[in-house]
């Protein structure tokens, strides 16, 4: 027990090493992630590490959300102890949508922290002077200074959540976005995702994602009608999408919520879909567009995209073989509201995979501005000449260094301990990149190679303070100059980290990288590496 007592910063060094070791080599890591699993990047790679545009190519946009913003409207509409009446947003919000001539996904009407609303508009054919005089409409104290371009900080985190959950949705190893700002008050979301041209992209990125489906039905005088039946929202699960057996064009099963999964089912018998509408859709498309030039009375389900509809089909009520009564018979009967599964059909597999995307990644809140985007793209082949080119100067960087501690003690008891706690501690740092998937790239390469610089030096300090002064001729000498060896070690890191921190907090680009790489390296060293090396040396020097 003494032993352990006496050694526990070893022992603590050598559990960062091994907790490293199984985050970066073994399949799912420390804490297995099955969003990995179709990710054949990941599998056919020895490590568990993920790797940024430079070091695996991709590319990067930039661009700002669309949008216009009048905050401090409506302070009657928010009582002292933060009740918001819901009549009045919704009637703010209502005037809008109908004053303006947009779809509710083009507005948004919130209450704020300081007891007001505030009122988005997603349009670009919309002017100040028209928002100001829709909430003017809606008994709104509004002006056309009140009104700001850009979104609130709330629609942008929603954006960017949006984004990450398709980019981790589609299986974009390494992909993030996160929000840049300008010294004068501009936001921008931007978006990194290896492994993909700047075209694919700014697809990825212009599908709003506003998925629908609507009813188009006969009216009483003869017309046909459109109405909106199911939406994103009231969709509880969403299956991968799958080919029709025996015909042409590929569905998604989802799960309809249990309130709405009744309200849809009334809906569906009282436009007729279960008697006389069933099968009776013969609306088609080229495979871009459904043609909706016809003959007849028509009772389609339309699957609509940010306004585009895809597919059309017809109510069905099973056929030859199938066991139970059909869909149309279960809504008749009631009994479809208590296994609400639904199919949400699609032309073919690239549109059925992108719709099944939209609806596990939800809409975009608001609409981001292609037209003002901003491309930073690195082809594969060059990347893949970075990684190799960094892992070099990585070793040379460790061959150095090596070789300069050693030619200045030349006792390989006091050099190959330093040289090996140096390497431990990259090691636990790409250990911990590995965990948290962080995306490495050439800017994390120099800080790692920083990392390795400021930790020999460290520990030069150490080696140094102890050895100077003469032998170490007992525990209670080596831990005085130990003591004081460590105050400089302390403040020199304290000094870093407060020197980098706004690199590390600033929206700087590959600044940023570097930054929290060495500051992570650190508190690793202070916490971890340089007490464990401490330890090392006291025991080779005094043998206790």
């Amino acid at each position: 027990m003494s032993a352990i007592k006496d050694n526990w910063r070893v022992l603590l060094l050598a559990l960062f090493i091994g907790f490293a070791v199984v985050a970066l080599f073994i399949p799912g890591g420390i804490v297995a992630d099955d969003s990995l699993g179709g990710n054949e990047s990941v599998e056919s790679s020895p490590t568990n590490l993920e790797f940024g545009l430079g070091l695996e190519g991709g590319t990067r946009i930039r661009v700002p959300v669309v949008g216009m913003t009048a905050e401090g409207i409506a302070p009657d509409a928010v009582s002292d102890n933060g009740q918001v009446d819901e009549d009045r947003r919704d009637e703010i919000e209502s005037t809008l949508q109908d004053e303006l001539d947009l779809d509710p996904a083009d507005t948004n009407v919130e209450a704020q922290e300081d007891g007001t609303l505030s009122a988005e508009v997603f349009s670009k054919n919309v002017t100040e002077a028209e928002f100001a005089r829709a909430l003017q409409s809606a008994n709104v104290d509004a002006s056309e200074d009140g009104i700001r371009d850009g979104v609130t900080q709330g629609t942008r985190d929603d954006i960017i959540e949006t984004i990450q959950t398709k980019i981790n949705a589609a299986g974009l190893s390494g992909g993030t976005a996160y929000q840049s700002s300008t010294p004068n008050g501009e936001h921008y979301i931007v978006v990194e995702v290896p492994n993909m041209g700047a075209s694919e992209l700014r697809s990825l990125l212009s599908e709003r994602g506003v998925v629908e489906v609507q009813a188009y039905y006969p009216t009483e005088n003869g017309t046909q009608t459109n109405e909106t039946v199911l939406t994103r929202d009231q969709l509880a699960n969403i299956d991968p999408p799958e080919q029709n057996q025996g015909g042409s064009g590929y569905y998604v099963p989802v799960q309809v919520k249990e309130d709405e999964a009744r309200e849809f089912q009334q809906k569906m018998n009282d436009f007729g879909f279960t008697s006389e509408g069933v099968g009776r859709c013969s609306l088609r498309g080229d495979g871009e567009t459904i043609d909706f030039n016809h003959d007849g009375e028509q009772y389609c389900l339309l699957t609509v995209v940010d306004g585009e509809v895809i597919d059309a089909h017809s109510m069905g009520d099973g056929g030859p073989g199938q066991p139970g009564p059909g869909l149309a018979t279960s809504m008749r009967n009631g009994e479809w509201a208590n296994d609400p599964t639904f199919q949400m059909g699609a032309p073919d597999q690239e549109r059925a995979q992108s719709l099944s995307l939209n609806l596990r990644a939800g809409s975009l809140p608001a609409p981001l501005d292609m037209e003002d985007n901003q491309v930073y793209s690195i082809d594969a082949s060059h990347a893949e000449q970075f990684k190799q080119y960094s892992l070099l100067i990585g070793l040379l960087s460790v061959i150095t260094v090596s070789g300069v501690v050693y030619s200045r003690y030349t006792d390989t008891r006091v050099a190959l301990p330093m040289i090996v706690t140096a390497m431990a501690e990259v090691v636990i740092l790409l250990g911990f990149a590995a965990l948290i998937r962080m995306p490495l790239d050439l800017s994390h390469v120099a800080g790692f190679i920083a990392v390795v610089g400021t930790g020999v030096d460290d520990l030069v300090i150490i080696a140094d303070e102890v050895m100077d002064e003469g032998d170490v001729s007992s525990v209670r000498v080596f831990q005085s100059r130990f003591r004081k060896a460590f105050w400089v070690i302390g403040a020199a890191a304290a000094t870093t980290v407060v020197a980098l921190s706004p690199l590390a907090v600033l929206s700087l680009g590959d600044l940023k990288g570097f930054a929290i790489i060495t500051i992570l390296g650190v508190f690793i060293g202070v916490l971890i590496t340089r007490p464990a090396y401490g330890d090392i040396l006291r025991r080779l020097l005094t043998d206790k």
